[in-house]
């Protein structure tokens, strides 16, 4: 990995799940989501249709290896997730096979002059770092600045993703350099920009984004952003 990627400069070590994730982060392609894998989605706690239990439903039946939530400015999805499946597995004990679930949040930020949505992972949900963005809504002042937001997340233990860079007022390029000189861990190279169904990760932009990503060995991520009622889609 280059020295943007899980360096000797981080604030904290990654938790145990962060390094889950990296490890799986490292292989996701364009098949990995999102019938194997989906780390970009909403709930009630933020701006999707979909409870958490609904979440958790729909991610056994189709058979997810593993998920995260990642509702804007709350872990409060995570939560009601955990509890849903600990609530099932007591009363059926090992009869269920569950997904397995990580942290998650997405995080509104200021980066080169825009807008843009940073996506934490694996990280500690009780860490007083992150406090600043567990308020449900945008932090303000410095906190609300990329770089800071990163270094919050990874002091928490986290995983850092650019959330779907080529989304933005402003070519990934730039923004991509920039999140890599503040020490981001990777970009959410596999994502559908233009809504379409089945989902699939646009191609030119996949293709322009996947080259960055090697530019800069950066970890790959891949999600569908569901904010509707379906996981396999973003509306």
């Amino acid at each position: 990995m280059s020295s943007a990627v899980l360096s000797d400069n981080r604030p904290a070590p990654l938790s145990l799940g962060a390094q889950q994730l990296r490890d799986i982060f490292r292989q996701v392609d364009v098949e990995t989501c999102p019938g194997i894998y989906n780390f970009h989605m909403h709930t009630l706690h933020s701006d999707g249709k979909l409870a958490p239990a609904d979440v958790m439903t729909q991610a056994m039946a189709m058979g997810l290896k593993g998920l995260a939530i990642t509702d804007h400015h709350s872990v409060e999805g995570y939560w009601e997730a955990q509890n849903w499946i600990q609530d099932l597995s007591w009363r059926k004990g090992n009869r269920v096979k569950f997904p397995k679930l990580w942290t998650g949040i997405e995080v509104n930020a200021h980066l080169c002059g825009v807008d843009v949505h940073i996506l934490g992972y694996g990280f500690h949900p009780d860490s007083p770092t992150l406090r600043p963005y567990l308020q449900g809504r945008p932090a303000k002042g410095a906190a609300y600045d990329a770089e800071t937001v990163i270094h919050s997340l990874q002091s928490a233990g986290g995983l850092v993703i650019l959330a779907h860079p080529a989304r933005y007022r402003k070519s990934p390029e730039p923004l991509v350099e920039k999140a890599v000189e503040y020490g981001i861990d990777g970009i959410e190279t596999y994502y559908a920009y233009d809504n379409p169904s089945p989902w699939r990760p646009t191609p030119k932009k996949l293709t322009q984004v996947k080259a960055l990503a090697q530019r800069f060995d950066l970890l790959s991520s891949c999600g569908t952003d569901t904010h509707g009622k379906s996981l396999m889609r973003r509306i």
